[in-house]
């Protein structure tokens, strides 16, 4: 068995399970391949975008690696504020809904519960396998327990790290499938995730290197993009597939 084949094996399963789990939008989903593309394109533009920024204005090599951590971080701590800010939509989204959809709504909540319940366990198991698992020592004998845990460690590492960036990625693009509650809801989480982190961006790092314009360009074009791509897909919904926010 080659490594190549063992790795390619290990990310099919990751895939298959995470997709599984974290990619259920429900019947009523809507795919509009056009808004896909759109999204795509705008995120290999905000990609070539942050690149050209880096180069031209700080060609220092540790802000490639400060720009590389930082979109990692993004993409593991979304899922975080997702459970954190999620919940704060998902309840307004509810309450302005006229009071006869409130019910159905409210009973379509079990599979972004759901979604959520797993990727906490998924965290869960992660540190409390892994953890103690660093704590072993190296100068004395292993017992049974800590090879069943070192054992158990290496699984994690191997497999479940990679379905935890899956989880992650999946569970950041569909809003823990809160599609099923209203599909408007995933591009409402999303606008409002975006400006989540430009604020703790500018709170952390402050604002970008260039001129006056360009910095404010930079802090606000990422927002702003994805704000104006979300609002599109919305009135796409309406205007196309007759889905409104009160109905």
């Amino acid at each position: 068995m080659s490594p190549f084949w063992l790795v390619a094996a290990i990310l099919r399963s990751a895939h298959r399970v995470a997709t599984k789990l974290f990619v259920q939008e429900g019947d009523g989903r809507i795919v509009d391949r056009t808004v896909d593309r759109v999204q795509v394109t705008r995120t290999v533009l905000g990609a070539a975008a942050t690149v050209a920024l880096v180069f031209v204005y700080n060609v220092n090599p540790d802000r490639w690696s400060d720009a590389a951590y930082g979109s990692a971080a993004q993409m593991l701590v979304a899922p975080v504020l997702l459970l954190v800010a999620g919940p704060l939509v998902i309840l307004g989204f509810i309450y302005y809904a006229p009071a006869h959809l409130r019910p159905h709504m409210r009973s379509r909540l079990r599979a972004p519960l759901k979604a959520v319940g797993w990727y906490v366990l998924t965290i869960v198991v992660i540190g409390v396998i892994t953890v103690p698992a660093s704590r072993i020592g190296t100068d004395e004998q292993p017992t049974v327990m800590e090879y069943v845990l070192l054992i158990a460690a290496t699984v994690v590492i191997v497999w479940g790290i990679p379905f935890f960036i899956l989880a992650s990625l999946y569970s950041a693009r569909s809003a823990f499938n809160t599609a099923q509650v209203h599909p408007m809801l995933p591009p409402v989480i999303t606008m409002a995730l975006v400006w989540l982190f430009a604020i703790f961006n500018v709170i952390g790092d402050g604002l970008p290197e260039g001129p006056p314009v360009v910095k404010f360009c930079a802090m606000l074009g990422g927002p702003l993009s994805v704000t104006g791509v979300s609002l599109w897909e919305l009135h796409r919904m309406k205007t196309r597939f007759g889905v409104t926010l009160r109905a």
